[in-house]
Order: C-alpha cells, then sequence, then structure tokens
C-alpha cells in the first residue's frame, strides 16, 4: 500500500449523483468505480480522514436544479450526511464558488483523494485546481469515469487523463494500492 507520507488526507468524491450516474449513457465500469469509492470511504472513515462529497447542480429550472432528485448523492455511496461534508457545486472545479479550500485548510488536510466523475470535467478540472492551490491531488485511476463520446469511448478517456495528469498534476495510484493516514 502506498500514501504520501506525512500529509493529512481526506477523500473527494465528484458528483456521484442520480442524474449522471443512471442518466442516458452509461458510466463506463460504473459498478466497479462506484464499489472502489465505497473501499475508499471505509478506509477513510478507518483511517479518521475527512470525506467531502460534490454533488453538480444547474440552475433553477433544470434537470439538476439544486435539491433535484438527479442531483442526489447515489443511495449506495456509503456517504454518512451527518458526518460528512456534502456541498453542491455549479462548476467543473470543486474549489470554484464553494468553501471545499477553506474546509481542508480548517481540517489541515494537504493531500486531496480524488475520485467519481466525470473525468474529462470535473475529475481533470478539480485535480488541476487542487494542484494550482497547493494541494497534493491523489488521483485513484480505477475510481473515476465517464462515458462514451462520439469522438472517443469511456474506456480512452480515463486512460488519457491518467496518462496526462500523473506526474504534472497529480500521484496516480489504484485503489488496491492506496491507504489513507492521518
Amino acid at each position: 500500500m502506498s500514501s504520501i507520507h506525512s500529509a493529512r488526507h481526506a477523500l473527494l468524491i465528484v458528483d456521484m449523483q442520480q442524474g449522471l450516474f443512471n442518466g442516458p449513457d452509461s458510466p463506463y465500469e460504473g459498478e466497479r468505480v462506484l464499489d472502489n469509492i465505497n473501499q475508499l470511504i471505509g478506509r477513510a472513515r478507518a483511517a479518521g480522514a475527512p470525506i467531502f462529497a460534490a454533488r453538480h447542480v444547474g440552475p433553477p429550472g433544470s434537470p439538476i436544479e439544486p435539491g433535484s432528485a438527479l442531483s442526489q448523492l447515489l443511495p449506495r455511496l456509503d456517504i454518512d450526511v451527518q458526518v460528512d461534508t456534502v456541498f453542491d457545486k455549479s462548476r467543473p472545479s470543486c474549489f470554484f464558488g464553494t468553501g471545499l479550500a477553506q474546509w481542508l485548510d480548517d481540517a489541515k488536510v494537504e493531500a486531496l483523494v480524488i475520485v467519481g466523475m466525470k473525468t474529462e470535467y470535473c475529475i481533470d478540472t478539480t485535480c488541476r485546481a487542487a494542484a494550482d492551490l497547493g494541494f497534493k491531488p491523489v488521483l485513484i485511476a480505477d475510481a473515476h469515469t465517464s462515458m462514451d463520446t462520439p469522438v472517443l469511448p469511456a474506456k480512452s478517456i480515463v486512460a488519457h487523463h491518467n496518462r496526462t495528469l500523473n506526474g504534472p498534476f497529480v500521484k496516480l495510484l489504484n485503489t488496491a494500492d492506496f491507504q489513507f493516514q492521518d
């Protein structure tokens, strides 16, 4: 198991919500990704690492307006709303217009473990923003996903982003190889 030594970790789950996961296009290996995220939630809890879950919302009247059924987190996601921080965002970055950076600072978090969807939008943008803000982002290679597009299959999108982000922007690890530490 690998970890970033002497850094306090937090887990950030991005957009694992009804309207994306159960929409018209199925996420690539969605069930495996959800299982891996739940494993990471369990490890984060055992280590006492804070857990944050972002929900992407649209403007009032949109299908994913705040509070709508499609903006809700997946029921099978092991989030505890009494303990974990669940927040809404309206842009690809989990940091833009949210309190995430301050919450991480308040919790003395240095390394941010990033999982969820969609790879080419909110995962990519959040990884880059986290690095720019001075956090040490860890992208879990087998715990983020997307859907097929007219240009690329989701499998290629995920592989491309894992390769592109690894090194300059994130440390890339698989679920089986990552362990949280306090």
